[in-house]
């Protein structure tokens, strides 16, 4: 990530430490080792990751492709980790593929509307 949103990112978490996001990292000083992770404060809340690739489809599930059999999620994987500190449940991630050769913008407007729906 450039260094602008990791400051960002920096800024807005230290910030929501106190309890905002989640009261700190869900450890404590009895047993410093284990609950890492489970101290956010955001637990009825969801989210939901909407993104667009110029890469199709198909490069996603071929082992032998540029991503090398790793889903889409996959690599979102940091985002995802840092939304579940805050104790928040993702929603079925959106996806738009090849959107720089092949675009297909009805379509995607249309699955879109459905993965809405099906989700809320």
């Amino acid at each position: 990530m450039t260094w602008s949103f990791k400051k960002y990112m920096d800024e807005v978490y230290t910030a929501g430490m106190g309890g905002a996001l989640c009261h700190g990292d869900g450890r404590h000083q009895d047993n410093p080792k284990a609950n890492y992770g489970k101290g956010g404060t955001l637990t009825n809340t969801q989210y939901m990751m909407s993104l667009t690739l110029n890469a199709p489809t198909e490069s996603f599930a071929d082992a032998a492709d540029f991503f090398e059999g790793k889903s889409v999620d996959d690599l979102v994987f940091p985002m995802h980790m840092n939304f579940k500190f805050f104790g928040m449940q993702g929603l079925p991630t959106f996806a738009c593929f090849d959107v720089m050769k092949n675009a297909d913008i009805d379509s995607d407007f249309a699955r879109f509307e459905k993965h809405l729906n099906d989700n809320f």
